[in-house]
């Protein structure tokens, strides 16, 4: 691929994702909405500018540092009160953590058509929710608390225990892993690995940012973060495949929680590059999507995601939230809002390579059932969440005294000098 051809790429996607944020702020619709649409115009499925496969092995590496960043800052964010948040949290998690990996193997196989190993690693491919596109969607639509602290840590503890277990399972499907035992096995290690390897960095890393003050360094505390992220990320994944995305979540979330770093400073620049990161990835990921690899799915694969959304994610919800104090309409919210992101289609497109160089018959319909799934998630639930959270008056509503933006600040700072300068009696 030349350099040229490389440059356009890059300008056509941040571009095209740059006019959805821009279009998603003067309609209002979900940014994750028009950014998939961009994706979807610009590459495969429509006038196919943008091919993401000549990016090469560098697809996976800008998408795991890209990746990682969003991961990081969802975990610097993450609070989770000692009420019943967290313990909500941990029980859909656990609960989906087995029906929705048996649900979405049976439903893959039985409706969409996919063999068991593969049914397995889409079932564990879609298992999260994801952080990329839940997170803003929660700060978009305003969710009433604790709902959108239960979604968002959903996603983040779900995220890097499905991208983990679906490479496992990609693994036994190929030959590489022998037998149930080591797969748990594997799982553990590279879990418990990942935490243990992104609890360190946090650690050092907030060392070094308690001993930089804030105010007249901000450039170089994010620079030092961002330096420090990225190595740790391809270290972890050169140690142990996948673990980075765990390692990721316990960073931000040590940093985050230690309070002499000054977190809330840096978490503002943070957000801005981790908005930045999803704007370039989710265009570019959708833009492998082909109709060529969704029309043999049919309609057996609308009615599987369909059933996942409709069936299957409300029996988790409600098996899991039953007697937690949860009203009626929250966990219908709860039940309904559970999009995919960038992880799941990063990892489909990643998968489906493998496969495909292994003579894996079946890859391609793997990979179509995932953007499907994306499709369908992130269009019905990211237009209706909005609407369905305002007609059940789960939305906080609007400052009365919006917060002044810190140039805002400046402006009346500089007016205020003026005016009283203007006053002094040797004033012009």
């Amino acid at each position: 691929m030349t350099a040229e051809r490389l440059g356009l790429l890059w300008g056509i996607t941040v571009f095209s994702g740059a006019v959805a944020q821009a279009l998603a702020w003067l309609t209002g619709l979900p940014g994750v909405v028009l950014l998939l649409s961009a994706g979807l115009l610009i590459g495969r499925a429509g006038f196919g500018l943008v091919e993401p496969l000549d990016l090469g092995n560098g697809l996976g590496t800008i998408t795991g540092l890209l990746v990682s960043l969003v991961l990081f800052d969802g975990g610097l964010n993450l609070r989770l009160p000692a009420d019943g948040t967290r313990q909500a949290v941990l029980r859909i998690a656990a609960v989906r953590l087995v029906l929705a990996l048996l649900g979405g193997m049976v439903l893959a196989h039985g409706l969409a058509g996919l063999k068991w190993p593969l049914a397995t690693v889409f079932s564990a491919i879609v298992l999260a929710t994801g952080p990329t596109v839940v997170n803003p969607l929660v700060r978009q639509i305003r969710l009433a608390p604790p709902l959108g602290q239960v979604l968002e840590g959903e996603g983040l503890v779900l995220e890097p225990i499905g991208a983990v277990l679906a490479l496992l399972l990609l693994e036994l499907a190929l030959g590489d892993l022998q037998g149930w035992r080591e797969l748990a096995t594997g799982l553990l290690v590279r879990l418990g690995g990942g935490v243990a390897i992104g609890a360190g960095c946090g650690w050092l890393l907030a060392e070094a940012l308690r001993r930089i003050p804030a105010a007249p360094n901000s450039a170089l505390r994010l620079q030092l973060t961002l330096g420090s992220l990225f190595l740790m990320t391809t270290s972890a994944e050169q140690l142990l495949p996948e673990s980075a995305l765990p390692a990721a979540v316990a960073a931000g979330v040590v940093v985050g929680r230690r309070p002499d770093t000054d977190a809330a400073e840096l978490d503002a620049l943070i957000r801005q590059l981790a908005q930045l990161a999803i704007t370039m990835l989710f265009p570019l990921l959708a833009a492998d999507v082909s109709f060529a690899q969704l029309s043999p799915l049919g309609w057996g694969g609308v009615a599987c995601v369909l059933a996942m959304m409709l069936l299957q994610r409300p029996l988790e919800v409600g098996l899991a939230t039953w007697g937690m104090g949860f009203s009626l309409p929250q966990r219908v919210v709860l039940a309904w809002v559970a999009p995919r992101g960038v992880v799941t289609a990063a990892v489909a497109s990643l998968f489906a390579i493998r496969l495909e160089q292994a003579g894996v018959l079946g890859a391609g319909r793997l990979q179509g059932l995932v953007f499907l799934t994306i499709l369908l998630t992130v269009g019905l639930q990211g237009l209706s969440a909005g609407p369905l959270a305002r007609g059940l008056g789960l939305v906080e509503p609007e400052s009365d005294a919006p917060a002044t933006s810190s140039s805002e600040a400046g402006l009346d700072a500089r007016q205020s000098l003026a005016a009283a300068h203007q006053q002094q009696p040797g004033a012009e």
